[in-house]
């Protein structure tokens, strides 16, 4: 078809140009100066992104499923047992992440839909009077449900129940979108890709760590040797790797985190929430139930959609890109063929989100969904114009 793809999903997002221009360069000598101060760079504008002074960043070749093995590989041991807040696809994964390398994993199971209550780590830390919970892993913003937890409630209750367990923090779909402060929140460690709010094309583990976690790692046993993040700390102190890096996406990152700044990290994230409320009100406004239930838990980077009684989101998705190669997210673990995801994050604007709304309210009822053409999109334009 004519025209671009319509990327509607919640990630990877759409790369901007003047990105993939940044990354359209010859590539460097890894061992050059020029990189080392490439790297320089680029670390230093992550801790901003961050929100961080007293962290490190580590960077790895990689994925975000890498950097949740890393993050457990680098503070915990065998053995070792930790409270995983499951409320989604992706923390359920985390969760199974840490459970592979021999870590007890107490999950604390909450309704697909709902943020990790806070209230319910206190209680549980309050019981752990041995101190055997080494750490609390948590997804800041479920990307399955469209979801965003507290994390500064989160890191309150662990405090309220004097507890020293550590707090890991998957913020894949939320970084350089929604808040995040490390510092601020007591975070330990924060992990994050490349392919959502930095905009940038998978191929990145990203993790900014606390020293109460590089002291962890001293004394953790898990096995570990591409994910050993010592190595990493040492070497990219001196602009370096201790394999060969992501040298293009290093470029592009560059280019991303000075878009970044140039815009200001407080406008990005008002931009994703007037974005994320336009969409919700057209969802509401077709007549369809959006699945996280807390208006104060809504996630401002992706909306998931419950499909109506009867109709299978999946074939909705499949029917939406073969007929205007619109791609939308699918629904994972227990929502699978009863949600459909649509992205709201990155590099997009009103007309950006305006086209994606028209193509959903237009296959949405091709497929035989009971709808009044254009109360969705009207209802965003209305919000958008107030």
């Amino acid at each position: 078809m004519p025209g671009r793809p319509l990327l509607q999903i919640p990630g990877p997002t759409l790369v901007p140009e003047r990105i993939v221009r940044a990354m359209s360069q010859p590539i460097i000598d890894h061992r050059g100066p020029k990189f080392a101060a490439l790297v320089e760079e680029c670390l230093a504008g992550l801790k901003s992104v961050f929100q961080t002074e007293r962290g490190h960043i580590v960077l790895y070749p990689g994925s975000g499923t890498g950097a949740w093995e890393a993050a457990v590989v680098n503070t915990l041991s065998p053995g070792d047992r930790v409270l995983a807040c499951v409320n989604g696809h992706f923390s359920s994964g985390f969760a199974k992440t840490a459970a592979a390398y021999g870590v007890e994993c107490e999950r604390l199971e909450v309704e697909y839909g709902e943020g990790v209550p806070a209230d319910r780590i206190e209680e549980r830390l309050w019981r752990d009077e041995a101190g055997e919970i080494c750490a609390v892993l948590v997804v800041h913003n479920e990307t399955s449900t469209g979801v965003t937890s507290n994390i500064p409630a989160i890191r309150a209750a662990i405090d309220r129940a004097r507890h020293p367990a550590l707090l890991l923090v998957d913020t894949v779909s939320s970084l350089a979108s929604i808040d995040f402060r490390l510092d601020a929140w007591g975070v330990d460690v924060a992990l994050t890709g490349p392919q959502k709010g930095l905009m940038l094309p998978p191929g990145m583990a990203i993790l900014a760590i606390s020293e109460r976690a590089v002291s962890a790692s001293e004394k953790a046993k898990c096995p570990r040797s591409y994910w050993d993040w010592q190595p990493v700390l040492e070497r990219n102190r001196r602009g370096e790797f201790p394999y060969t890096p992501a040298t293009v996406l290093l470029f592009g990152l560059r280019e991303a985190i000075a878009m970044l700044h140039e815009e200001g990290l407080p406008n990005v994230f008002a931009r994703h929430g007037r974005l994320a409320e336009a969409c919700r009100r057209a969802v509401r406004a077709m007549g369809l139930e959006i699945l996280c239930r807390n208006p104060s838990e809504h996630s401002n980077t992706l909306t998931a959609v419950v499909m109506p009684p009867g109709f299978d989101s999946d074939d909705f998705i499949r029917h939406a890109n073969k007929r205007l190669d619109m791609s939308l997210g699918v629904g994972l673990g227990a929502v699978k063929g009863k949600v459909f995801r649509i992205g709201h994050l990155g590099s997009l604007n009103e007309l950006d989100l305006l086209g994606g709304l028209a193509g959903v309210e237009m296959m949405l009822r091709e497929f035989g969904v009971p709808l009044r053409l254009g109360a969705g999109l009207a209802a965003a334009e209305e919000f958008l114009l107030g």
